[in-house]
């Protein structure tokens, strides 16, 4: 074990990570040069596309006579779970700052992860050979930070491979081996071979071999046909595969304690493994005493109905019902490989069968739209993000509400609570006006600001997570000119003065469009969401009225002119009558049309309104 060295990188979005991976793996000969490219462990095409890690990746390199285990990590915060699930699994970690832009507010989300789990934290400043580099207040701003001497910091240039072989030399000489009892590592002395203790920090799924554990670990061995069995879900499987990731999946006779690898379960219900369960013979005896600490418990931030994409004709209630199931069967696939996107069924009177579903923030949403429709061809209605409400009806009754669209009406309710943040907002001192007048349109309540660096200053703020999911995090992108940076914590629940905002298409509530939103900003949010509708919807071939409706009264009204046919094009002379009698055909057409068929809203409308 003494050979061995598992760490992650952890940084803000865009400072590197991947990049700097590229780097070890060709330093190290893992991947051969003729297959390499550019964010190589971003193994989805959407990662690569969109430039940011979605879901972390394990790799294993071999550099001198040391095995490294690194595992690249997300740095968007939606996916700072991940970073949390990764630290769990290493005794150490690189911290990677970008020296364009310095520390930002996840940094110390991230930092503060390390610290608790006792990791050795080796600070890097990145990008340094940019003409715009700011190197020397770079390494203040860390310094401040992690209260390190200014010689621990170590300078890389990811993309040009400069100082990552001293940073490969600082990993071995820094980060300890496994069970380096002062890293705050499993207490008690080295194990037997009998005694498997393993934790599993995330896993994948196979038709044909079932669950593959990802697992680090930390007592014992493991090999093929070994009996073992789950210490929370209680399940006994036998082992019919080991391996190492490389960073694909690599059979191995064994894996032993302090290495990182997988283990393919052989069990076909998926819902059975869960992440932070722990690996134990199956002898074992008091499991839940040896179960190792898991971690801590996804949260849903936002919450979202998907339903079917709609379908017309007289095949529609069965071919409805078919890709309600086809929906069922790619959020369950989907599932298996992103542990933090829960979801329910839930039905709709107008959107019928469908299901409730929870997300780490916005962009895991639009990360998941995507996925349901470039990887398993299911198009889907979105509808209108939003959070948890803890609502007090005057029957004394209180009740969780995730819809809107089932928010109870204003003269049923004795009170409503929402849950509440704080902020912490890095930005550059110009900035901050612009960023003080954002955070009162969202109902902030300002706090202390200290000035964290010579070009940066720290701002503290409380705000309802209701407004931060009203694409608060886009418009402070736009405010400080994408020099601010965001982190953010629950820390309570308070009441609140909300109503159900409710659109009408053709005089027909659509539960989709359906929004929970402040009295204060009531009509501000009517006639926002009717001037976005009636830029996006498509014309029929009726006039269509676009409402907006809250408390009993119409708020907001547009009307969408009807597609005109030129019904009387084909005559020419004669008497006016028979072009009215065409005229009044058509009117009564379109208005049979309208009662009969209704309004079919195209799928693609429903994810424009979520966006800004």
């Amino acid at each position: 074990m003494g050979n061995i060295r598992n760490f992650c990188i952890i940084a803000h979005i865009d400072h590197g990570k991947s990049t700097l991976a590229d780097r070890m793996l060709e330093i190290t000969g893992t991947v051969e040069k003729r297959k390499m490219r550019e964010q190589y462990l971003d193994m989805h095409p959407l990662e690569r596309e969109r430039g940011i890690t979605i879901k972390m990746q394990p790799v294993r390199m071999r550099y001198k006579e040391y095995i490294l285990n690194l595992i690249d990590t997300p740095g968007h915060i939606d996916f700072n779970y991940e970073v949390s699930r990764a630290l769990a699994a290493v005794e150490g970690a690189v911290l990677l700052v970008d020296a364009t832009q310095g520390v930002e507010a996840q940094t110390f989300s991230n930092i503060e992860l390390a610290r608790e789990l006792k990791l050795a934290i080796i600070p890097v400043v990145n990008k340094i050979d940019l003409p715009q580099a700011r190197i020397k207040e770079t390494k203040e701003e860390i310094k401040k930070m992690l209260g390190c001497l200014e010689g621990e910091i170590l300078e890389v240039s990811a993309k040009t491979g400069e100082g990552v072989e001293m940073l490969l030399e600082e990993i071995i000489r820094k980060i300890p081996p496994p069970y380096n009892l002062e890293a705050g590592l499993p207490s008690g002395s080295p194990a037997s071979k009998n005694d498997v203790r393993a934790l599993i920090f995330d896993f994948e799924y196979s038709t044909h071999r079932g669950v593959i554990a990802h697992v680090r670990v930390f007592d014992g061995e493991i090999k093929k046909s070994d009996e073992l069995v789950l210490a929370v879900a209680g399940e006994r499987f036998f082992v019919t595969e080991t391996g190492v990731f490389k960073p694909e999946l690599s059979a191995n006779e064994i894996l032993r304690a302090g290495e990182i690898g997988y283990v393919v379960t052989g069990i076909k219900t998926a819902k059975t493994v869960r992440v932070g369960d722990t690996i134990l013979n199956s002898n074992a005896k008091t499991q839940m005493s040896k179960a190792l600490p898991g971690y801590k418990e996804v949260r849903p931030v936002v919450f979202s109905g998907f339903y079917p994409a709609r379908l017309a004709g007289a095949s529609a209630k069965r071919e409805s019902q078919d890709k309600f199931e086809d929906l069922k069967r790619a959020l369950e696939r989907l599932k298996l490989i992103d542990s933090a996107l829960s979801f329910e069924e839930e039905s709709s009177g107008v959107l019928g069968r469908g299901f409730r579903c929870g997300f780490l923030g916005m962009l895991h949403l639009e990360i998941v739209v995507e996925r349901l429709s470039r990887d398993f061809g299911v198009k889907v209605i979105v509808a209108t993000p939003t959070v948890e409400y803890k609502v007090l009806l005057k029957n004394n009754k209180g009740v969780g509400v995730y819809a809107p669209s089932k928010f109870p009406d204003d003269h049923e309710i004795l009170g409503i609570y929402e849950p509440w943040l704080r902020l912490e907002i890095l930005m550059p001192p110009d900035k901050l006006p612009q960023i003080l007048k954002l955070l009162k349109e969202h109902e902030a309540e300002i706090g202390d600001t200290n000035k964290f660096s010579e070009i940066r200053v720290k701002l503290e703020a409380k705000m309802p997570l209701r407004e931060l999911v009203r694409d608060f995090f886009d418009e402070l992108k736009s405010a400080s000119s994408g020099y601010a940076s965001l982190n953010y914590e629950f820390i309570e629940s308070r009441q609140a003065d909300l109503l159900r905002l409710d659109v009408l298409i053709a005089e027909e509530i659509e539960p989709a469009f359906s929004k929970v939103v402040s009295r204060r900003r009531l009509e501000h949010e009517a006639e926002d969401a009717v001037e976005k509708l009636y830029k996006i919807l498509p014309r029929a071939l009726f006039v269509l009225k676009i409402q907006a409706k809250a408390a009993g009264r119409i708020l907001a009204s547009r009307t969408l002119r009807a597609l005109s046919k030129d019904v009387t094009g084909h005559l020419y002379g004669g008497d006016r009558s028979r072009k009215m009698k065409l005229w009044k055909k058509q009117k009564k057409g379109k208005k049979r049309l309208r009662e009969r068929g209704g309004y079919q809203i195209p799928t693609d409308v429903f994810l424009k309104m979520i966006k800004k």
